[in-house]
């Protein structure tokens, strides 16, 4: 019992030293905090997705998409830790500079190092298990709030939480803390006693160079820049963790703008807009739920698609050319099963070819088209289809990913009737497990003597009514299907992923503007008797803030310009391959990042106003 009240009495020391020092404790906390909120944010709701941090999407989207998802996802995850590991660093820096003066005091007392170091490591420790047990509510809660804001939309199921991985974050981040956190503590406790008594030696404070690039400018800017210069260590540390946190930022809100409208632009331009399904309402049903896959897995219903009631008859098609219709892409869809061909790539190093392929088969849709008459724009890799009666197939790109090893130089094989592979396409249509053939040939080799469904376009509602009943006039098991419906959902589904990924700036804004305001208040510490000097000469409260404000905005301008170049670097290199960059686009982005910055700058001068409110004599008062 006595060895517990002991242990108690021990650890109420720091306990009480960190409830005395509410502000620096608060932030280091609060930073810490929003580093592993925005971590199991992002995790969870990655499985929400269906792959998670094991970049497999089985559920939804195509091999594709996910590959960008994944992608994009894994390096926000790389950059957060980073970015937690550096902030970390800084923060418990900052706060043993504010405890330099009290170490000296302890070793002037006959404190050995290792007693002072087990009480600041105590007040580490308890820092690390509040911070990171708060983000892990705060992480969950921000989970539940994404689940409920779009539970109403049906675009995403919500899964149970994973206990296990928020465990693992909270254990990550609190081995992180005491990694990147001690290393600060130490060289704190390593200080000598007269060294550790000066008010400025743990701030970095250095002699200033004799050469002097601010000298003909104004007093203030010369006062902050060589007040920057000077503090070497101190800079140099928060100029880097807003860099990181700048490139973080730019990447989820730029990245997050670009790649949804690209990613938008790619399903748009496969399904096509204002687009018009003809066909048995059996087939415009399974056609819809196909289309649908994309962001909704379900079962499907098996039906056989060479029933001769699905065929479109003459009737159908002389009553649409009656309505006088540019172009109707008449197509025969089936679901069968296909093989994968072997082929040859040439070896540079041998002088040879070498034989690719498996021989893998699977269960694919079969759509054959008129290739002159497609109403799809789809991203190709390689070629659309040349005519129709060529024997080429064009495979989606999850057929592409999973079947095949070099699909380009290989070739498909469905009904004993072999077409050599000549594109790829991103098509939202079964999850991108599709074949596009040539029409006449798909006849030849199934047998099929017609077509079973239609597209068309239409510019008018009117237009569409018209098309509609017509068709009902002729069949009344035929209906005529608008397109746009699933297409909405499919866009609405990828608003949704992109803008729960640009919720996360948030959180990386948040501990930015943590990290400025402890370098601000760390600087006003180390400069309370200048400014108190400044004052007692006449200079006005105006002026400190003045100096203040010219210090945090070069190092905001100088780490927001590194950071968001190679933000927007690794976001058009790396992460989004083809992106679709409009005017609008940019000006949305820039937007975005000045609004960012600008209330990073407004937060920054909090301290700087209450300091200048401040009287003189309590200015240049040590504490």
């Amino acid at each position: 019992m006595e060895s517990w009240l002991r242990l108690l009495s021990e650890a109420a020391f720091p306990v009480n030293d960190l409830l005395r020092r509410k502000l620096q404790t608060t932030l280091i906390t609060a930073s810490l905090t929003l580093c592993v909120a925005s971590t199991l944010f992002l995790l969870l709701f990655s499985q929400k997705l269906g792959f998670g941090i094991s970049l497999i999407a089985e559920e939804k989207l195509t091999a594709s998409f996910a590959v960008i998802f994944s992608r994009f996802i894994m390096f926000t995850e790389i950059l957060v830790f980073a970015v937690g590991a550096v902030i970390i660093s800084f923060m418990v820096f900052v706060m043993m500079s504010h405890r330099v003066r009290d170490i000296g005091l302890m070793k002037g007392a006959g404190c050995p190092n290792s007693m002072i170091f087990g009480y600041f490591m105590t007040e580490l420790l308890i820092i690390a298990f509040v911070g990171c047990f708060l983000g892990m509510i705060l992480g969950m809660v921000a989970n539940l709030f994404s689940n409920s804001l779009f539970s109403a939309l049906g675009q995403v199921s919500t899964a149970p939480l994973d206990f296990w991985l928020v465990i693992l974050v909270f254990a990550l981040f609190f081995a992180l803390t005491l990694i990147f956190g001690a290393k600060p503590v130490l060289d704190a406790t390593k200080v000598e006693p007269a060294k550790a008594l000066c008010p400025t030696f743990y701030a970095g404070v250095v002699r200033e160079s004799s050469f002097k690039p601010l000298s003909k400018l104004a007093l203030t800017f010369n006062i902050a820049g060589r007040s920057l210069i000077r503090r070497k260590s101190a800079t140099f540390r928060v100029v880097t963790s807003l860099i990181l946190i700048f490139i973080l930022t730019t990447v989820t809100i730029a990245g997050g703008v670009i790649a949804d409208h690209t990613t938008k632009s790619w399903v748009e331009k496969a399904v096509g807009q204002n687009i018009i399904l003809i066909a048995h309402h059996e087939i415009c049903s399974q056609y819809a739920h196909l289309l649908s896959n994309f962001y909704d897995k379900k079962e499907s219903m098996q039906i056989n698609y060479t029933q001769e009631k699905y065929q479109i008859t003459d009737e159908i098609f002389n009553k649409l050319n009656s309505l006088n219709i540019s172009n109707i892409d008449a197509r025969i869809i089936l679901e069968q099963q296909v093989q994968e061909l072997p082929g040859y790539l040439f070896d540079p190093e041998k002088g040879g070819a070498y034989s690719v392929g498996d021989g893998h088969i699977g269960n694919a849709l079969i759509i054959g088209v008129h290739p002159e008459n497609v109403l799809n724009n789809w991203l190709i890799d390689g070629k659309l289809l040349q005519g129709s009666n060529s024997w080429e197939a064009m495979i989606g790109d999850t057929l592409a990913q999973r079947m095949f090893t070099a699909p380009l130089n290989q070739s498909i094989m469905l009904s004993n009737s072999v077409f050599s592979i000549v594109g790829i396409c991103l098509d939202p249509i079964n999850n991108g497990k599709v074949v596009y053939l040539p029409i006449e040939s798909l006849k030849i080799a199934t047998g099929i003597s017609k077509p079973n469904m239609l597209l068309a376009k239409f510019d008018s509602s009117e237009a569409f009514d018209a098309i509609r009943e017509a068709v009902r006039s002729v069949n009344s098991e035929f209906e005529a299907l608008e397109l746009n419906k699933v297409l909405d959902k499919s866009l609405d589904f990828l608003s949704y992923v992109w803008s729960t990924v640009m919720f996360l700036p948030l959180f990386s804004l948040a501990t930015a503007s943590i990290c400025l305001v402890s370098y601000v208040i760390l600087a006003i510490a180390e400069q309370r008797q200048e400014f108190g000097i400044l004052r007692a000469v006449g200079a006005r409260p105006a002026s400190v803030i003045k100096i203040v404000s010219i210090q945090s905005l070069l190092i905001l301008l100088s780490s927001f310009g590194a950071g968001t170049s190679l933000g927007i670097i690794s976001t058009l290199m790396i992460l989004i391959p083809e992106p679709a960059v409009s005017a609008f686009t940019i000006l949305e982005i820039t937007s975005l990042l000045l609004t960012a910055l600008a209330v990073m700058f407004i937060l920054s001068l909090y301290p700087a106003i209450k300091f200048a409110k401040k009287p003189i004599l309590e200015t240049m008062a040590q504490t």
